[in-house]
């Protein structure tokens, strides 16, 4: 330990001091500095990286480990470096000094990502400072960019360095294997699923006016209905494979029916948010921009919606929203990516499954589909199947679903060894 705080602590709330906000659209305060630390880690372990700029400032790292059974497909583990922004005048500590506060690490990145990248080096930095080797070879990346869709950060990569993850088959990252209570049991879930995305914009137009004016003509109003429509639109429950066995889990655990899967899973206490949506498609606004003046009615009002499909109904998703609005709003899509969904079986998932068995005897482990997503979107164009694996062993009180893009993000110390430990022995035996 060092300052009282175990290795994996330690470079977590390093990492959390790196500025490295990302507000998308090319604005960022760049993940060079963070990237740079990262290489000098791995570098003192013995793993040579590579550093790649996509553009200045933002940069990705990738290194190569050689495994025990050289005849094995590669596995990828990523994180990224990036994070959402964060005002400091709504926390309660500054976001990016990584500050310890009853037995949590606090700040921008503590649970997404920056404590998994912690756990990924030092789970990796055991294993070759015992002389041993992963089972089977591994990239390891750490990527830019993953909070904007990764333009700057995966998606460049695969389209411009595909050959990084050449032998590689299958891959792990964030936001999966940690556990949640569930009737007072714990339980873990499994990230073998992911929602599609859809960033659209809501287009209205009318006639430019004094504010004065009686004015029926009006983009603002027209906005407003449609905002209003789409923001109160509830979408049918539609279960897929992932979530038909989510909530025959829960179901099971909680030894109830599970003909209603919304009351199913709002058993779950605040992780509901997250397995709710993962039910049905969702929409929700986002921003608003109209107007330059008080007294002036604008000719055009826009809206940010941020659609999240269920994986392979992207088409349906945006047709629906074009009914919601109408015909007087105009509908653009501005960003779009894949949904995933793997099979919750094969090796990897019993070895996931096996490892979180060994830490935790006894506690379930069930599939689960992420509501956001990942950059195992990318990875994908490249036949990568992507699981959700950031093992962390959570009390019943701590809100894990509002730690993500959320105010005081914090996760606890004991989680972060859980995790590492879990990490560790994963890449050991699969």
């Amino acid at each position: 330990m060092t300052d009282g705080l175990t290795r994996t602590a330690r470079i977590a709330r390093d990492l959390i001091r790196f500025d490295t906000q990302n507000w998308g659209g090319g604005r960022s305060s760049g993940e060079a500095d963070a990237a740079a630390y990262v290489a000098e880690v791995l570098a003192a372990m013995g793993v040579q990286s590579e550093t790649f700029e996509s553009a200045p400032g933002r940069a990705s790292v990738v290194a190569r480990v050689e495994g025990e059974d050289a005849s094995l497909p590669l596995l990828v583990v990523h994180g990224h470096l990036d994070v959402v922004p964060a005002d400091a005048a709504e926390w309660s500590v500054d976001p990016f000094a990584g500050e310890i506060r009853d037995g949590l690490l606090w700040g921008r990145g503590a649970v997404d990502m920056k404590q998994m990248d912690a756990m990924i080096l030092v789970a990796l930095e055991r294993i070759l400072a015992s002389g041993r080797k992963p089972r089977r070879g591994l990239v390891i990346a750490f990527f830019a960019d993953e909070e904007a869709g990764g333009a700057y950060g995966a998606q460049w990569l695969v389209e411009h360095h595909p050959e990084l993850f050449e032998g590689a088959t299958e891959a792990i990252s964030e936001v999966g294997g940690y556990s949640i209570d569930i009737g007072g049991q714990r339980a873990y879930l499994l990230q073998t699923a992911e929602k599609a995305l859809q960033w659209i914009l809501l287009r209205a137009r009318g006639t430019a006016a004094h504010g004065s004016q009686h004015m029926r003509d009006n983009a603002v109003t027209k906005l407003a209905r449609a905002v209003a429509a789409v923001g109160a639109h509830e979408f049918p429950v539609e279960l897929t494979d992932t979530t038909r066995g989510l909530i025959a889990g829960i179901a099971e655990i909680l030894d109830v029916e599970a003909d209603d899967p919304d009351a199913v899973a709002e058993r779950t206490g605040t992780v509901s948010r997250f397995l709710r949506s993962s039910l049905r498609h969702t929409a929700n606004p986002t921003m608003l921009d109209a107007g330059y003046k008080h007294n002036v009615i604008p000719s055009v009002a826009e809206a940010r919606i941020d659609v999240r499909p269920l994986p392979g109904r992207e088409a349906e998703a945006i047709d629906a929203i074009r009914a919601i609005v109408g015909d007087e709003i105009e509908v653009e899509l501005v960003h779009g990516d894949i949904g995933l969904e793997h099979p919750f079986g094969g090796e990897l998932v019993e070895a996931m499954t096996a490892a979180i068995g060994r830490h935790d005897p006894g506690a379930p482990v069930l599939p689960y589909m992420l509501s956001g997503g990942t950059d195992n979107k990318s990875l994908a164009a490249l036949g990568i199947a992507g699981y959700g694996f950031a093992p962390l062993r959570l009390t019943p009180d701590l809100d894990f679903a509002a730690m993500f893009h959320g105010v005081d993000e914090r996760v606890p110390l004991d989680a972060l060894e859980f995790g590492t430990d879990v990490l560790e022995d994963l890449l050991l035996t699969y």
